[in-house]
């Protein structure tokens, strides 16, 4: 049976000593958001995820979710029970409004707060995730009834939210959204269509479920100028807001998938089903998008959230298994064989989870903390710089995190040999949990052509140039620290390959698109890498002031240090790979001809 310890110490790190959350007291939650507070509420959240969720994972993953004949669900055992500690806990409203019942405490926190969920239990999390992305919608773009009737509710985990898009003929595309509005006289909605894997579209864990629904008004442009969003609750709310009639919405058929089984990703049918319009007509999409931007983040989160959990059972294994005698002669003279953790190429993998891990984490904690400034910061200039990073970081962390976050899972899952293959020790469980993250909220290589196509070009290129400018005042002010250097050097040389991969295609995307195309991959990796690479040096810069100034972990401090120089030697050279992938053009790309396939 796997097992799982929550990261509070690393997030606790990168919090105070890395990223200075006490400069952010401005901002509106913060001054409360003291480092005790903090901890303490990290630490609780900590415990519910491994003594609840960790449990539950496995038996969950093998029972799965039942659809009864009238079309209702039945989630595995046992998650009723923990989602009503979820709730009374108040995870999901923990960076919530306080004037819809959250505690408004900091994003980073409910950021970090995803992450243990989704390593205990990948599954359970979506549920008040998918929440949370729903509530901001409505936050966002709804009218004020809207926001007084749903918001409470959904911030309390009383009711429950969905995002329903895909339809059996689009996914990416949305302009090919067939779901029909047809409005009443009383100005709400007739919603006919069906919507295909819907995350969480039919459960028993509350008493009611709020749909969030593009569909085309009858007489609407064609393409995604004539889509609009729409709140289609599961239970109309009657005149004192409560759950009433049953609204003609209904779960057709459970996917049957890969992983994920205790999540109830669902065929939804609506059937004239009462809805009522989220913002302005034909604008749905830009509705959307700020839940489809929440769930982009929390998938990226899962993807480092199953690298985690992944290693740490790894390394356990690593260093219980025996096999073999170190290379260099018997460690454990005492036992039959050695631990297979002393063998280079078991580090190898061992020492890419790890690196890879501390530095997605700080990455991610890094854009919260830019999320908060976003929505908090009463000076626009401030918020339109975070909301810049926001946009450029938002597809990085997605496609970047989840492509070696699967990645990751695997490796991890080799460490185990023949045992890692199977189900006992959880590892092929992680293996397919993390493979649909690569895939929903759009797959990674829509994530990478948004990220070149859009993101580099939007204002300018003013997001980017600030990214650079950052990262190239950090080399300027740190270079000539030896201590640093390590850490430094490559990231030097690894952001003058992006700078050079952004110039290639602006010499050579404009006149041929397909360029783009075929190098926006490799272009999202490396600029994952160089992120992530600067992420290392401020780690690496925080855990050297904490051994100088003698604040004690001194062994934490040096494994981080340890661990960053290898992400320095043995991963962000991955950069030079990446720049000559895309060099060399889209040429031998679509070199052959389509009936040649």
């Amino acid at each position: 049976m796997p097992t799982y310890k929550a990261p509070v110490a690393d997030v606790m790190f990168l919090l105070n000593d890395v990223f200075h959350i006490e400069r952010y007291n401005n901002l509106p939650g913060f001054a409360d958001a003291t480092p005790d507070v903090l901890e303490a509420v990290l630490g609780e959240a900590a415990k519910f995820c491994e003594d609840v969720l960790t449990p539950l994972n496995r038996t969950g993953d093998k029972e799965g979710c039942k659809r009864d004949g009238d079309g209702s669900v039945t989630t595995p055992r046992g998650f009723k029970e923990a989602y009503k500690q979820l709730i009374e806990g108040g995870w999901i409203g923990a960076s919530a409004p306080v004037e819809f019942g959250g505690q408004g405490l900091p994003m980073a926190l409910t950021q970090s707060i995803s992450e243990f969920l989704c390593s205990s239990n990948m599954a359970f999390a979506m549920y008040p995730g998918l929440t949370q992305g729903a509530a901001a919608a409505i936050f966002f773009h709804g009218s004020p009834e809207q926001k007084e009737l749903y918001l409470p509710k959904l911030v309390a985990g009383q009711w429950t939210g969905t995002m329903n898009l895909t339809e059996p003929q689009c996914g990416t595309d949305l302009g090919l959204v067939r779901t029909r509005a047809s409005k009443q006289d009383d100005g709400s909605y007739k919603i006919t269509g069906t919507k295909i894997f819907i995350s969480a579209g039919e459960h028993d864990l509350a008493e009611n479920i709020v749909h969030l629904v593009l569909a085309r008004i009858d007489g609407a442009p064609e393409g995604t100028k004539g889509i609009s969003l729409f709140i289609v609750p599961k239970f109309l709310p009657d005149k004192n807001g409560k759950p009433g009639a049953r609204n003609a919405v209904a779960c057709g058929s459970i996917e049957e998938k890969m992983g994920i089984h205790a999540n109830s990703t669902c065929v939804m049918n609506y059937d004239g089903a009462t809805g009522w319009l989220v913002g302005e007509a034909n604008r749905g999409l830009n509705a959307m998008f700020v839940m489809m931007n929440e769930a982009r983040l929390g998938v990226g989160m899962q993807g480092l959230a199953l690298s985690e959990v992944a290693y740490q059972n790894a390394a356990n294994y690593a260093k219980e298994r025996l096999a073999g005698r170190a290379l260099t002669g018997a460690k454990f003279k005492d036992r039959p064989a050695d631990p297979i953790i002393v063998h280079p190429d078991v580090r190898r993998m061992l020492m890419t989870l790890r690196a890879f891990n501390e530095a997605a984490r700080a990455l991610t904690l890094w854009t919260a903390l830019r999320s908060d400034v976003a929505h908090r910061s009463g000076d626009a200039k401030e918020r339109q710089a975070a909301d810049d990073h926001m946009g450029l970081m938002t597809p990085v962390i997605k496609g970047v995190l989840t492509d070696q976050g699967f990645a990751n899972t695997v490796m991890a899952q080799q460490v185990f040999g023949g045992h890692g293959y199977i189900a006992e020790h959880g590892m092929e469980q992680f293996v397919r949990d993390a493979r649909i993250a690569m895939i929903y909220e759009g797959a990674n290589g829509i994530q990478a052509l948004d990220l070149v196509g859009r993101k580099l070009p939007r204002d300018g290129g003013r997001a980017l140039q600030a990214f650079f400018a950052e990262v190239s005042s950090y080399i300027k002010e740190h270079g000539a620290d030896a201590e640093l250097a390590p850490y430094v050097k490559p990231l030097a040389q690894a952001l003058g390959e992006l700078q050079q991969a952004t110039m290639w295609f602006m010499q050579n995307a404009l006149s041929n698109p397909e360029n783009a195309g075929a190098g926006s991959t490799d272009y999202m990796h490396l600029l994952g890498l160089v992120a992530l690479g600067y992420m290392w040096c401020l780690i690496a810069e925080a855990a050297k002031a904490n051994v100088a100034s003698g604040n004690g972990a001194s062994d934490r401090m040096a494994a981080k240090l340890a661990t960053g120089r290898f992400f320095a030697e043995r991963m962000l050279p991955g950069t030079s790979l990446h720049l000559a992938r895309i060099k060399a053009g889209a040429a031998s790309t679509m070199a052959l001809p389509i009936e040649a396939f």
